[in-house]
């Protein structure tokens, strides 16, 4: 296996690593989100059922915005539903910066017991993940019904019936002492060996890719989330007998609300002044809440 770097599991702490397998035509994203992932969650009292979900969540939208090249792009991912546990899901990643937040209804998570699946939380709902490319290459989105058993298989969907790239994608998630742990792999056939080109159809039994696919399907629960294995040396684990296997570091992964008072005062100038007269409260303030920080912002008149 060729690599690019050498790389500790210390190194690889809140970032992703990426590498590709010229000879198969695939490509792979890994990433493990710890202290970052507490950040995120700790803005919220959570129970355990929507710490979970999330924490998928934002294992999942990193490994996603980790495809994007474009500095500057975001990808936001955003799970609507109706009649279920969770009215709303959205996270979105941004040149390694993170964020996201769930909004629930209490009486009903309450209601469905301790480990509810992903029917049971979100009932009939859908996916939507969205692409907002920087450098003026335009903004595109996929939207795929919210079936599965996880929100990893409602990706997986997501590629196949809207980019037509066959897709895995594993994760892993784990609570101790109060601390969140998540990680995960995404792994990606690129018909022709080339990025960008026209897809005309998906083919999920091309050899190299089931190859691909068995090797990468074998990755277990536990070799994600060990502290004794560093993200490289699961690709080495998984695919060292290919003759080539290109290995990069990718960003940074770190909490990033980007919320300010001066982007909630430029959001309210959009407003009539009329109805920003009726925001204000006595003392001519109007209080803005920040739903992925939980903070509040007081915007003066």
């Amino acid at each position: 296996m060729t690599s690019t770097t050498h790389a500790n599991e210390e190194t690889f702490a809140g970032r992703t690593l990426k590498f590709t397998i010229p000879s198969r035509d695939a490509r792979g994203r890994l990433v493990r989100l710890d202290s970052t992932l507490d950040d995120i969650l700790s803005a919220h009292d959570y129970p355990a059922p929507i710490t979970h979900i999330l924490a998928e969540a934002l294992v999942l939208i990193t490994l996603m915005g980790s495809l994007v090249k474009e500095d500057g792009s975001q990808v936001t991912m955003q799970a609507q539903t109706e009649a279920g546990a969770i009215n709303l899901l959205v996270c979105d990643y941004k040149g390694g910066e993170l964020r996201g937040y769930v909004d629930f209804d209490e009486d009903r998570l309450a209601a469905l017991g301790a480990n509810p699946s992903l029917f049971a939380l979100f009932g009939k709902g859908y996916l939507a993940i969205t692409f907002d490319l920087a450098t003026g290459k335009g903004r595109y989105q996929g939207i795929v019904p919210l079936e599965g058993e996880t929100l990893a298989e409602a990706c997986e969907t997501y590629f196949l019936q809207s980019e037509q790239v066959p897709t895995l994608i594993r994760t892993a998630i784990r609570s101790d002492g109060g601390k969140s742990f998540a990680a995960g792999m995404l792994l990606q056939h690129l018909p022709d060996g080339e990025e960008g080109r026209e897809r005309l159809h998906a083919r999920l039994d091309h050899p190299e890719w089931e190859h691909v696919a068995i090797l990468g399907g074998s990755l277990k629960h536990e070799e994600l989330l060990s502290s004794d294995l560093s993200l490289e040396a699961i690709v080495w684990r998984l695919f060292h007998e290919e003759s080539e296997v290109l290995v990069e570091q990718g960003q940074t992964i770190g909490k990033g609300c980007r919320c300010s008072v001066e982007h909630y005062r430029d959001v309210l100038m959009k407003f009539p002044e009329a109805d920003r007269e009726e925001m204000r409260n006595a003392d001519g303030i109007i209080s803005v809440d920040c739903a992925f920080c939980s903070r509040q912002f007081p915007i003066e008149a």
